[in-house]
């Protein structure tokens, strides 16, 4: 009864007759690298600022640490499982079912939709089109630089040119003489300026940043000096790590200044100084992305316009010895999310509870009105429109009142392998559907983290959860970096027993 109050002060507070225009902004393997989030190494003044007067959750989750599966999983409210999508390979539409995604209701509910850059991941997955005519009403916008993302164009101390993982450089000596988020803010800026007044807008931001190749004017590095850079205390692989749990980051060790690490496979560890430049990298991305989020949050009215800021997932930095992303861990897994909604968030509300990326699209939904409330994805029945989240509008409603927070009991993340030890061939990090043959299904409580890596079935896209490869355990309470796996304690049995029983009933149940 009391959130149904709540919801009524909501509405008629808040919403009114005009609509609320959408600005949503999604980064590519941003973790919580932020100062709004406590972070030491940061230097994100813009998005710091924005969080000033929104709504910030510390504890929201990825479905899986990769992007394509990751954002259809988060735009159509669909987890991987049902999405049928762990890999880059296939399209909803053609081979699970016409589900609908947000910017797709929006605007079939009277709003201008336009996608500029990185939105859906390119590709089959979007059906070469980031899911046009349905989305968007009108063509997506993608930076004409991109194409540069794996060239040669990062300069070696000898003047030659590398792929490099690390790759600093000078804007205008670059191909086209910009960069692919510098052309996607331009055109954010743009269609802020010119769009068509008379119709609310739903505008989706992709920025590339701070995803590999860590590429960004050479300037950001001045706000990250490396005596500056702490490396992680836990920057060595685990003892009790089950090997299917481990991620090689097959990814990184294709760039050309990491293989003159000649770092062993799978195993083998960077060396602490090459970790401080590799983290030097990212948290100067990290900042070059803040500098233009920036610029177009000061073309935006806050006072009629919903601003949403997540990522597809995390990247680890030497943590447990690994890199990248393709894990269960909490740094591949927990993303930033920040929302900030007119006449609600006047000041920073800073929320606790559990969140996954699945609840995005009920809660545009609840905080807009576009259309009724989503209801619940049925089990075994197909609806185009329905989620598998829950709307966060509650809980900032609670946040808001001071009210006790009570949110979800558990969320739930996962991860394909190709088999139980690291290999190249096939990739254990990106193994493609026909070869995936394990899942590690992951739930993270409020103490708690329990995953186990189950048989998985491809072909009927079933788990078979009386063969276990590996189980995970971690007290979060008295072990928040997840550096000790207790699933192997006798005196836990009874909890690993629990565990699993709800791991295995899965987010319907929690």
């Amino acid at each position: 009864m009391f959130k149904v109050l709540l919801y009524i002060i909501y509405l008629i507070h808040v919403c009114d007759s005009s609509k609320n225009n959408v600005l949503f902004i999604i980064l590519d393997d941003l973790r919580p690298a932020l100062s709004c989030y406590k972070d030491d190494n940061a230097y994100s003044p813009n998005i710091d600022k924005m969080s000033s007067q929104s709504f910030l959750f510390k504890s929201t989750y990825a479905q899986q640490a990769l992007c394509a599966p990751s954002r259809n999983s988060l735009l159509t409210s669909r987890r991987p499982d049902s999405v049928h999508l762990y890999d880059f390979y296939s399209y909803w539409r053609d081979t699970v079912g016409n589900f609908t995604t947000i910017p797709q209701l929006f605007k079939e509910n009277g709003y201008h939709t336009h996608s500029i850059g990185k939105v859906f991941h390119p590709g089959i997955s979007s059906n070469f089109s980031d899911d046009q005519p349905y989305s968007w009403s009108e063509t997506p916008f993608h930076p004409a630089t991109f194409k540069f993302k794996n060239a040669k164009v990062c300069p070696n101390n000898d003047g030659t040119l590398s792929t490099n993982l690390i790759c600093p450089v000078i804007t205008r000596f670059q191909p086209l003489k910009t960069l692919p988020d510098i052309e996607s803010t331009k055109e954010a800026i743009r269609f802020l300026n010119e769009r068509n007044k008379t119709l609310p807008f739903f505008l989706a931001v992709g920025l590339h940043k701070p995803h590999i190749p860590f590429k960004f004017p050479v300037s950001y590095l001045d706000f990250h000096p490396l005596e500056n850079i702490s490396i992680p205390v836990n920057r060595f692989r685990p003892s009790l790590l089950p090997e299917v749990a481990w991620n090689p980051w097959t990814d990184i060790r294709l760039r050309d200044d990491i293989k003159k690490l000649n770092i062993s496979f799978p195993f083998g560890p960077i060396p602490d100084n090459d970790i401080k430049k590799i983290k030097q990298a990212y948290y100067a991305s990290v900042t070059y992305v803040d500098d233009l989020i920036g610029q177009i949050l000061n073309e935006v009215n806050l006072e009629e316009t919903i601003v949403v800021l997540t990522s597809d997932h995390g990247w680890s930095i030497g943590q447990h010895g690994e890199f990248s992303k393709f894990s269960n861990f909490m740094e591949a897994t927990h993303v930033p999310l920040i929302i900030h909604v007119p006449k609600l968030s006047h000041n920073k509300v800073v929320i606790h509870a559990l969140t996954e990326l699945v609840d995005l699209f009920p809660t545009l939904v609840d905080l807009t009105q576009v259309a009724e409330p989503l209801t619940k994805c049925p089990k075994n029945i197909k609806l185009n429109t329905c989620t598998e989240g829950r709307s966060l509008l509650p809980v900032m409603l609670e946040a808001v009142e001071k009210q006790k927070i009570k949110g979800k009991s558990a969320v739930f993340t996962q991860y394909p392998r190709p088999g139980p030890y690291p290999t190249l061939k096939p990739n254990s990090d990106k193994p493609i559907l026909r070869d995936i043959k394990i899942m590690g299904y992951s739930m993270i409580t409020r103490r708690f983290r329990y995953t186990e890596w189950v048989d998985f079935n491809p072909d009927n896209f079933t788990a078979n959860w009386e063969k276990v490869h590996g189980r995970e355990l971690y007290d979060l309470v008295v072990d928040p970096q997840e550096n000790m796996n207790l699933a192997g304690r006798d005196e836990l049995q009874k909890w690993v027993k629990y565990l699993k029983h709800k791991l295995k009933l899965g987010w319907r149940y929690i």
